[in-house]
């Protein structure tokens, strides 16, 4: 009796039914899409997140460079003066550490024992500066104004120098020696071989090196070709392109090599941790600081708060004015449904006052009201989720480009002023990615759109249902007469 009653009432008041349902479809689609954007910019922020760390990286452990006397650390070369005339061509390299001041190889142990350290991994971070180039010698020319020869010096000969100079390039690249025992922390994780292949376990002393896509394009190289620093010959085996913004360095190494480059034997700037459990990273960024003394903890949460422009912008938007707003309309759209099922349950006077006089009981007339206000509801939340899709979708569709600006921070030091962002190979000065807008919905987000269908249904049914209760079967006499 009661779904034949419900189907038939439905079925008689169906633009009743789809006015109801309309208002609290547009509310739950509303909330589809700004959860959906919410996500998308959690998703976007985690991309950029990743090109300042690494895939596997939770956290990172470093220690502040200290300032030199001048406030900064300058390479110092020299070339041979010579006496023949040779142009041939001249070099020197200067290997410095760079962004941190260097940590003991045993720190990593440290941290890697510490309660809830899952993996530690060291690196070395390194700036290389390359000056090459030859001097050229003047030609000594004598005056052509037909004198003695003989000049102001007493008896030095009259005339000039001309020509001669000098010519000289500079290379100025960024070299992160890794840890190739662990290649699922560090860097180079954030990076996708394109060609060749990346270290071996094998390599920790290897004299191989994979190179950045940008820099290979820069320099002219490719697998099979040789990079040399400091004298020493690297044979390039990969060339690595980042998944999103920068790459971490120019050029990566095994770090006993670079160590070795940069006379830093046992020396670290960057420890890579990963923790066991995600949702314990606070506790364990905690027991790091606490134990290992003198270092600085960085986490995902940490590098989040540099993360401004647009993408900031929206991502705020988002999770703020957006949740707001959805809050008003799905409040704004559940009083109207209940307005709407109340004023229907007025105009149902007769009918309802008619059932009572037959013998109905005022719990079975609300349970009808209320029945026919959760069908209602499921059907907005059907038309709520189709909406919040095709909204979902269409954001996704243009995907419009957000901006992430990340802004220098940390401990950036050594000649270029490079570091910060817990980790090495980040620009001081800020830098600017684009990053494409979508708006992916959960399983999650359905599920809350309908919990949001039935509860509109509730409510718009308490509405109803308290109105019907009210009603005699003297109110239904009046109106017949």
């Amino acid at each position: 009796m009661f779904f034949t009653y419900l189907r038939r009432e439905l079925r008689r008041r169906r633009k009743a039914a789809l006015v109801v349902a309309s208002g609290l479809a547009l509310g739950i689609a509303l909330v589809i899409v700004v959860d959906s954007v919410s996500s998308g910019m959690g998703k976007a922020q985690d991309r950029v997140l990743q090109s300042l760390y690494g895939l596997g990286t939770d956290m990172t452990v470093t220690k502040a460079a200290s300032p030199t006397a001048d406030g900064s650390q300058r390479p110092r070369f020299q070339f041979d003066a010579r006496d023949d005339d040779s142009d041939e061509e001249q070099s020197s390299d200067r290997v410095m550490v760079r962004g941190f001041q260097t940590l003991s190889a045993a720190t990593v142990t440290d941290v890697g024992d510490q309660k809830g350290v899952a993996d530690a991994a060291g690196g070395l971070n390194l700036q290389v500066v390359k000056v090459s180039g030859q001097f050229t010698r003047g030609r000594f020319e004598q005056n052509g104004s037909g004198d003695t020869g003989r000049g102001r010096g007493g008896g030095q000969p009259s005339g000039e120098v001309k020509g001669g100079g000098a010519e000289f390039d500079v290379n100025n690249y960024s070299v992160f020696g890794t840890d190739v025992t662990k290649p699922a922390l560090g860097p180079l994780t954030s990076s996708e071989i394109t060609s060749g292949r990346t270290f071996t376990t094998s390599e920790t002393d290897g004299k191989v090196a994979v190179v950045d896509s940008a820099y290979a394009k820069e320099k002219s190289l490719k697998a099979g070709s040789t990079v040399t620093i400091k004298g020493t010959a690297f044979s390039v085996i990969g060339i690595a392109t980042a998944d999103s913004g920068d790459a971490a360095a120019n050029v990566y190494i095994p770090l006993k090599q670079a160590q070795t480059l940069a006379d830093s034997a046992d020396k670290v700037t960057t420890i890579y941790v990963k923790a066991t459990d995600s949702q314990k990273i606070d506790s364990v960024k905690s027991a790091i600081q606490k134990n290992v003394s003198g270092t600085t903890v960085t986490t995902s949460a940490d590098l989040a708060d540099t993360v401004s422009g647009s993408l900031s912008t929206a991502s705020s938007l988002a999770t703020t004015v957006g949740t707001w707003l959805s809050i008003v309309v799905l409040v704004a759209a559940f009083l109207v449904a209940g307005l709407l099922t109340s004023s229907a349950v007025s105009r149902r006077v007769r009918e309802f006052g008619t059932l009572k006089a037959l013998g109905w009981k005022s719990g079975r007339v609300t349970r009808q009201v209320v029945g026919e206000a959760i069908v209602n509801g499921l059907l907005g939340g059907v038309l709520g989720i189709a909406l919040g899709l095709a909204g979902a979708y269409a954001v996704t569709a243009a995907s419009p480009t957000l901006q992430a600006r990340l802004g220098g921070g940390g401990a950036g030091g050594g000649f270029g002023g490079r570091g910060g962002f817990g980790g090495p190979g980040r620009g001081a000065a800020s830098r600017t990615l684009d990053v494409a807008l979508t708006a992916p919905v959960s399983p999650a987000t359905v599920v809350l759109a309908v919990g949001l269908a039935v509860a509109g249904g509730l409510v718009a049914g308490a509405f109803g249902g308290w109105r019907a209760s009210r009603l005699r079967p003297a109110d239904a006499l009046r109106r017949v007469g």
